[in-house]
This record gives structure tokens, C-alpha cells and sequence, in this order.
């Protein structure tokens, strides 16, 4: 009889490797593994001979950045997407991508199961769960983080002793997961609050520069399409900008975050280019939306980035709010430009052909054509409610 198959997220990294054998071994499954490069910078070869070399049965790997960029990015990006305006969602955008590959992997081998190396105390596991569950109700889904009980340290012992090569140690305990919109680190002496992090961790954002410089992006309909007024595609755009914002050490995020499951957890975060493009798109925004869209969209921008960090990509809320996102950027057209400082930069000029500003309204100087006049109208009958409410008030006194 032959055995049922399950389709396993595989990322090379310590959990994952240790799973492939856990799954062989507790629940006798032939195993599938699923590799996707989303800007990780990962060798795919080395991560498939890895797999093979641990005895499944297949080994895919796909290159899925331009898939990543298009409908995840940029989506985040019209949103400008903070979660607790702080964490630009790197991992969580990243998320229902994979458990898409995973259902369609899965359906392809006639596989009962998948599987993910999601512990049972962060975000992700909701995030995958979910996105598989939406997708393809009928499937199982197997965490053996959440159900093997190891420590830390039992599993970097169990994968000593199965042989398993893994790029952690007992000198080395951070848990990294990168992707070209971001990196997060976790674990070791992070895991203290008031430990300031060291300097070891960071690899995006190691001061290089300090003369200050000016860096200009253009976007098209919300999207980024130049840097330096050149015309590059997104990926381009995103990975250049890490290196050139990086090198100021813009970028870094040290952030007490709610996690879903009701724990508070002290994430780390290089995002240079996501840090910038976010503030950019907003101070465009801002310069072509009317007051009260810009106004209520910022209200829909915390539920959007609430709705993606909860794992819920595929719900319809999400995706109601989506369409109404993609509406307001119709006009989102213009250049930003911005100058970098050690650690820092700010925005210092912006334009656009369907710019809300007008000199000769805004201006003070003689001869601005905004009408005073008209404004002392306009003050009586926007105040004439409280002027009622007052007067009644201080005759029934």
C-alpha cells in the first residue's frame, strides 16, 4: 500500500530540515518539499540537492519574485501597509503566496497533506493555515513545530544527530526570514526588551555613508516606476534602493508588536526600501487625494494592514478594501525626492500633474487669489450649529 503524501514549505533552515525527517519518521509520509525565492537570496540548486539529500520524494523550487512583487507588493504598497504603523509586512505578504504554491503543489502530487515549520506561538502558522484552508478546505495540515515539543536547543541537538546540516548553532540562535521586501530577525538575546540588539544581526542596514545625498522615485498610478529618473521595473527599484538607503543604516525597526495569538514580541526588521516607498507613496498621496478620501483612507490603511498581518489575504474583506484602495490611485502620479542622512532621511520635495496644491491659493504674499472675504462666510455657517447650540444654552441658563 502505498503511503499518502504531504507537501512541505521548505526553507532549508533548521526547522524545516528537521521536519522533513520528524514526518518520515512520526507519521510514515512520503515527503514533497516546496521551495520559493521571493528575494531571500537563496541558491534554489543548493536548497533542492538539500532536500534530496534528506530523502524526499520530490523537490520543487520556483522563483516566484515577480509573482511576489506583483500582486503583493504593490497591493501593500496603494495601502501603504504599516502594521501598528511601524512593520512594513514583509513576512506577512510573503505568507498567503506560499500556502498558494502549497495547494497547487499538492493538488498536482494528490497529496492529502501539507506542512509548514510554523511554531505554535507566532503569526505565521495562522497566516499559512488559513491561506491553505481558503484556498482548499479538504486539505490537512500537518505543523511539527507546534506538536514535537522541542526546544531550541533539543532541536539543533536532534539535527546534529540525523545528521541534518543546518545554519544554526548554539553560538548563532537568530531566526531569520527574508524576503526582497524585508527582514526579520528573532530569537537569543533580542528575546530581552531593553538589550539593545547587536550590531552582528543587522546585514541591510550597516552604516557606510555619511555625506548626504538625494535619491528621487516616480511613481505611476501608485506604483514606483523610476529611481533617479531612470525607468526600472519594481524588483529593480526595491533591491537598489535596500542597498543605497541601506548603506545610510536607514531602515532598521525595533518594535514591541501584538502578535495575533495575544502574545507581545520584540521583532527586529531591516526594510530600507519598504520604510521609503511607503512614506513616499504617502506624501503623494497626500498631495493629489481631496481632504476627506485622504483622510478616510488612512482609517482603511490600519484595517488592511490588521487584515494582512492576521493571515487573511484571501478574505473578502481584504479584498473589498483592495478595490476601493486601487480606485484612489488613479491619480497617484508624480515624483518624490528625498535626501538620506546617517540613519535617517526626509522627504524635501514632491510634484505631480494632478497636484491639489495651488501657489496662488496657498501663498501668503500679495496678490494670492484665495478670497478672504468668502472665508468669513464660510466660518459663520460652518460654526452657525455650535453658534445655535451655545445661544440656546445661554438663554436657558
Amino acid at each position: 500500500m502505498s503511503k499518502e503524501k504531504v507537501v512541505l514549505a521548505y526553507s532549508g533552515g533548521l526547522d524545516t530540515s528537521v521536519a522533513i525527517k520528524w514526518l518520515m519518521q512520526k507519521y510514515s509520509l512520503n515527503v514533497i518539499t516546496l521551495t520559493v525565492d521571493i528575494g531571500q537570496g537563496i541558491d534554489l540548486e543548493e536548497v533542492k540537492n538539500k532536500a534530496e539529500n534528506l530523502g524526499v520524494e520530490k523537490a520543487y523550487v520556483l522563483d516566484l519574485k515577480e509573482e511576489f512583487v506583483k500582486d503583493y507588493i504593490i497591493p501593500a504598497i496603494k495601502a501603504n501597509a504599516m502594521y501598528e504603523r511601524a512593520y512594513p509586512l514583509a513576512t506577512a505578504l510573503s505568507r498567503p503566496l506560499i500556502a498558494k504554491y502549497l495547494v497547487k503543489i499538492a493538488k498536482e502530487n494528490h497529496a492529502k497533506y501539507v506542512a509548514h515549520g510554523c511554531t505554535g506561538k507566532g503569526n505565521d502558522q495562522v497566516r499559512i493555515d488559513l491561506g491553505v484552508k481558503a484556498l482548499a478546505p479538504d486539505l490537512e495540515i500537518i505543523a511539527p513545530v507546534r506538536e514535537w515539543g522541542f526546544s531550541r536547543e533539543e532541536e539543533i541537538e536532534y539535527a546534529i544527530e540525523n545528521n541534518i546540516p543546518v545554519p544554526v548553532s548554539r553560538k548563532n540562535p537568530f531566526s531569520i526570514d527574508e524576503n526582497l521586501w524585508g527582514r526579520s530577525i528573532e530569537g537569543g538575546i533580542l528575546e530581552y526588551p531593553y538589550q539593545e540588539p547587536p550590531e552582528e544581526i543587522f546585514q541591510w542596514t550597516k552604516l557606510q555613508k555619511t555625506e548626504p545625498s538625494y535619491i528621487e522615485i516616480t511613481f505611476e498610478k501608485g506604483i514606483p516606476v523610476e529611481l533617479n529618473g531612470t525607468k526600472k521595473s519594481l524588483i529593480e527599484i526595491i533591491e537598489e534602493l535596500n542597498k543605497i538607503a541601506g548603506a545610510y543604516g536607514i531602515g532598521r525597526i525595533d518594535h514591541i508588536e501584538n502578535r495575533l495569538v495575544g502574545i507581545k514580541s520584540r521583532e527586529i526588521y531591516e526594510a530600507p526600501s519598504a520604510v521609503i516607498i511607503i512614506k513616499a507613496h504617502e506624501v503623494l498621496e497626500s498631495m493629489v487625494l481631496p481632504r476627506e478620501l485622504s483622510h478616510f483612507k488612512k482609517i482603511l490603511e490600519d484595517k488592511y494592514a490588521e487584515l494582512v498581518y492576521y493571515g487573511l489575504w484571501f478574505d473578502p474583506f481584504r479584498e473589498a478594501l483592495q478595490a476601493f484602495i486601487d480606485k484612489t490611485q488613479e491619480r497617484v502620479t508624480g515624483r518624490v525626492r528625498i535626501k538620506l542622512v546617517p540613519w535617517n532621511f526626509f522627504i524635501v520635495g514632491r510634484e505631480s500633474p494632478y497636484s491639489l496644491y495651488d501657489y496662488s491659493l496657498a501663498t501668503y504674499d500679495k496678490g494670492s487669489t484665495f478670497s478672504t472675504e468668502s472665508a468669513v462666510g464660510f466660518i459663520k455657517l460652518f460654526g452657525l450649529q455650535n453658534y445655535l447650540y451655545a445661544l440656546r444654552g445661554e438663554k436657558n441658563d
